[in-house]
């Protein structure tokens, strides 16, 4: 992730991310309370005000899923979905109304200020309880990143990283990532930002950091002078996906995962993925 003055330095650096999970077919998420189709025509939408979609993100907003800190701008993958979402919707790109929401908060039951959100959340059984998703718009792969300098740096397999100190932000499936996958003899450290965990990682408190591809693309690039890229964790399951959070039991859900999947359908998604999370391939860790 980067501040937002360094939002267009490492651009260049993100340019040929593999895309080939874009043909995926869309998770199985929309909530639906009847049997009955949703009418998703514009005026049947109930939305927060009527004739605008509202949308969430997180503040900072981060590169390469925004752009110079500001949603509304429609550069950066996450910004740029969230208008083509829109526009599938009949909402023109003034109707969008985009609100501020900590990650923390998005994924807690509870009211919501926002019609949706995006912000990098993981589909997960367990979210799903407090909160709706939409179907999938990004196939995601954990990463681990550190300083050439560290002992993580030439890791070449999971095994490898069983006893190095790891950190993750709060709350995220990096975290779980750690916990699930690498297990390591000692606590991860857990911080509220990535950038809070990106500077832990400069003063040395933690050897490597997870996080998903395109941000740890990101990262090495534009915040650490010396950042590589340890490699990618191996899949698992039926592998992890970023979805639209909408506030359980949504009356837009349906609609929303409607639009995404036509997005993903007429390659919307993928022309998008080549454009803002373009980058070279990442050794996997076995």
């Amino acid at each position: 992730m980067l501040t937002a003055r360094r939002g267009l330095a490492a651009a260049s650096v993100l340019a040929a991310l593999a895309l080939g999970a874009c043909s995926a077919p869309a998770s199985d998420t929309a909530a639906s309370s009847t049997g009955a189709a949703a009418d998703c025509s514009t005026d049947a939408l109930q939305t927060k005000a009527k004739g605008k979609l509202t949308i969430a993100t997180d503040s900072p907003a981060y590169a390469p899923w925004f752009v110079d800190d500001e949603p509304s701008n429609g550069k950066g993958y996450e910004s740029a979905v969230a208008y083509a979402i829109a526009d599938e919707l009949g909402f023109a790109k003034d109707d969008v109304v985009w609100t501020k929401a900590t990650f923390n908060s998005v994924v807690q039951p509870g009211d919501k200020k926002f019609d949706l959100d995006l912000n990098q959340v993981s589909i997960s059984d367990k979210r799903k309880k407090a909160v709706d998703f939409s179907s999938g718009y990004y196939d995601v792969r954990q990463a681990v990143i550190t300083t050439k300098k560290s002992k993580a740096a030439g890791a070449k397999s999971v095994a490898d990283l069983a006893d190095v100190k790891l950190g993750a932000q709060v709350g995220t499936t990096s975290y779980t990532a750690i916990q699930d996958q690498i297990k390591p003899a000692q606590d991860a450290s857990v911080f509220d930002t990535n950038d809070q965990a990106v500077q832990a990682l400069k003063n040395g408190q933690i050897d490597a950091l997870v996080v998903d591809l395109p941000t740890a693309f990101y990262m090495t690039a534009a915040q650490l002078d010396d950042g590589v890229i340890v490699g990618q964790l191996p899949s698992t399951g039926e592998g992890e996906q970023f979805g639209a959070v909408l506030p359980k039991g949504s009356p837009l859900t349906e609609c929303v995962s409607k639009a995404v999947d036509t997005l993903r359908e007429d390659g919307t998604l993928e022309k998008l993925q080549k454009q803002w999370l373009a980058g070279k391939g990442a050794p996997e860790l076995s």
